[in-house]
């Protein structure tokens, strides 16, 4: 047994939100090892290069990444012995940079001052590969990885397990893959299942617009993610900065649930959504103990 072993099963709770209409049902991601669901991706991405030979035993591993996918594999390489090598920058939180070294990797940052900006993840992205060229690490590559996106298959399913019917799921996207995995898994058993992406409105790609900079990490990236067609949606709301950050202090207040911006722009959005009498899930991406250096809780 280990800390792997924590992995998945989340709970599922609906929010009190006296007469408003519709339902908002919350998975409570942050019940994962790290706080964040990106424990399954990453496992996920490593025990499938271990099986099929692309990683072997005692290799290096690196990722870009805006902190929780490389706190996730930071836990998962430590466990499995891996040496990690993490490209990061400080516009993410310092408590995300912090667990990853905690976990033993080993963190090389980018300086963006201004924020999530339009040219950063793409240096970032540069500059993993320029890592795993010299050194013959192997990449993860979590962007093009469909083993990522198998990686939330499970979440999916244990949403249905845990509500059996429901109208619409919505979710931030960045990589894309939880909302990919999430909707997969569910529409092989409800076909009329209504799939939401969430974005940044400062950096509004998915909805047709310009990139920009915004604060709300883990999405927003600039550019449509590689995995997601439009076929794999069918609507996209987009929330601002400043919504997400005070519809997540309000989930701490009414609600008790403890989050970051991600989660924020998630339940702004399932709000949109039940607005209209529809039953919506959505995903606590991580905790909000991953950001009590920041703005956000100041």
């Amino acid at each position: 047994m280990s800390g792997l072993d924590g992995i998945g099963n989340t709970p599922l709770v609906a929010l009190e939100r006296g007469d408003s209409p519709g339902e908002v049902w919350v998975k409570l991601e942050a019940a994962n090892p790290t706080g964040s669901y990106k424990d399954r991706m990453a496992l996920a991405m490593i025990e499938a290069a271990e099986r099929d030979g692309r990683l072997r035993p005692g290799q290096t591993v690196v990722e870009y990444t805006g902190g929780s996918t490389g706190s996730s594999l930071a836990f998962v390489c430590a466990v499995k012995g891996y040496p990690l090598r993490i490209v990061s920058s400080d516009a993410f939180a310092a408590e995300k940079i912090r667990t990853m070294r905690a976990f033993g990797a080993n963190v090389e940052l980018i300086h963006s001052p201004d924020g999530i900006t339009p040219e950063l993840i793409p240096a970032m992205i540069a500059r993993a590969a320029e890592i795993a060229a010299e050194t013959g690490a192997f990449w993860t590559d979590q962007f093009h990885n469909t083993d990522m996106t198998d990686g939330y298959r499970r979440m999916g399913e244990e949403i249905i397990e845990q509500i059996k019917t429901v109208d619409a799921f919505c979710g931030y996207v960045g990589t894309a893959g939880a909302f990919l995995g999430a909707t997969r898994a569910m529409r092989a058993h409800q076909k009329d299942l209504r799939r939401v992406a969430v974005e940044p409105a400062e950096s509004a790609v998915l909805s047709g617009h310009a990139a920009g900079t915004h604060h709300i990490e883990g999405g927003g990236i600039g550019y449509w993610p590689p995995q997601l067609k439009e076929t794999d949606l069918d609507e996209v709301i987009a929330v601002s900065d400043s919504e997400a950050f005070e519809t997540a202090r309000q989930a701490a207040r009414r609600h008790g649930i403890f989050i970051g911006p991600s989660t924020g722009a998630n339940l702004a959005a399932a709000e949109k959504i039940a607005a209209r009498g529809q039953k919506v899930v959505t995903v606590q991406v991580d905790s909000g103990l991953k950001y009590l250096s920041g703005s956000l809780y100041a």
